[in-house]
């Protein structure tokens, strides 16, 4: 697969990831029911804008990386920028993990949604249903991020480094007869393989 084609499709998949996720966030902020205002609401309207956040920055970065991979390419470039994408996107995905979709919060949410009735029951199962739907655009998601990484490694030379032995360069000190007794004189000597003491 090309370079350039990965990293567009990472970038895709991390914006329609993103949209899934800001329909959440509507559910959850827009469309909470009028009668009665719930700690809950606030608790998964802040997780959902933490993931959000992230991805943000993530998508950002994934932009910058696919700049990177284009002409003119600087492989460098994206390789930092990958780095920050792994970065933001594994935050989002620990958070989304463990603030949205765990079975304790998700647990809450449905008690919470069986002890109350009408708008409130409705809004739950928008909530979890939403929130149910962005798991595969998460996966999807890592798997394009692992697929940049792989793409990038098969596209990079191989580096070898050789050391070869050759002539050494011997530094002596040589007291000449026609020199001062104190003075002395630095001579080079090229000794081919072996140095002369």
């Amino acid at each position: 697969m090309a370079l350039e084609k990965v990293f567009r499709e990472m970038t895709e998949c991390l914006r329609r990831l993103h949209d899934n996720l800001l329909a959440v966030q509507l559910t959850i902020r827009v469309d909470t029911p009028k009668e009665g205002s719930v700690l809950l609401v606030d608790v998964f309207g802040d997780a959902t804008d933490d993931v959000l956040g992230w991805l943000e920055e993530a998508i950002q970065a994934a932009r910058e990386a696919q700049k990177g991979v284009g002409h003119p390419v600087d492989l460098d470039g994206a390789r930092r920028a990958l780095v920050a994408v792994q970065e933001q996107f594994h935050r989002a995905e620990q958070a989304f993990l463990s603030d949205l979709v765990s079975y304790e919060r998700l647990n809450e949410l449905s008690k919470f949604g069986k002890r109350r009735c009408g708008e409130w029951r409705a809004w739950v199962k928008s909530v979890i249903q939403g929130i149910e739907q962005c798991r595969q655009p998460m996966i999807e998601a890592r798997s394009r991020i692992a697929e940049c990484w792989q793409e990038y490694a098969e596209c990079m030379p191989a580096t070898s480094v050789s050391v070869q032995s050759g002539p050494r360069i011997v530094a002596k000190d040589l007291v000449e007869a026609e020199a001062p007794p104190r003075a002395a004189r630095l001579r080079l000597a090229v000794v081919g393989g072996s140095a002369k003491q």
